[in-house]
């Protein structure tokens, strides 16, 4: 009634799927990404995880509490977004361009 060939080969498929899936994490998670803001002012390095790894801050912004607050929140989200974008581009990739939302 079953095909185990066909059992196997989708068996084969699937470690084949979560062996790329995990090879790709841990590609993602290796990765560092920078902004600057403020004009170099603010620097912010996130890692593929999405945790902060390096915050440099010039001297001239520890006198003007706005100013910093604002510049290190527009950094820390500019990060942000390109280890989301980067974590979306591989998975696409991954997918061989084919989108499964049907969306272009």
């Amino acid at each position: 009634m079953f095909d185990l060939g066909n059992l196997n080969e989708m068996n084969k498929m699937l470690e084949s799927m979560q062996a790329n899936t995990a090879k790709l994490q841990a590609e993602l998670e290796s990765k560092t990404f920078s902004v600057k803001s403020g004009g170099g002012l603010v620097e912010v390095s996130i890692s593929g995880k999405g945790e902060v790894v390096d915050l440099t801050i010039d001297d001239s912004l520890l006198s003007d509490k706005n100013t910093l607050q604002i510049l290190l929140i527009g950094a820390i989200n500019d990060a942000y977004k390109m280890v989301q974008q980067n974590q979306q581009n591989s998975a696409m990739s991954m997918l061989g361009g084919i989108n499964p939302f049907g969306t272009k």
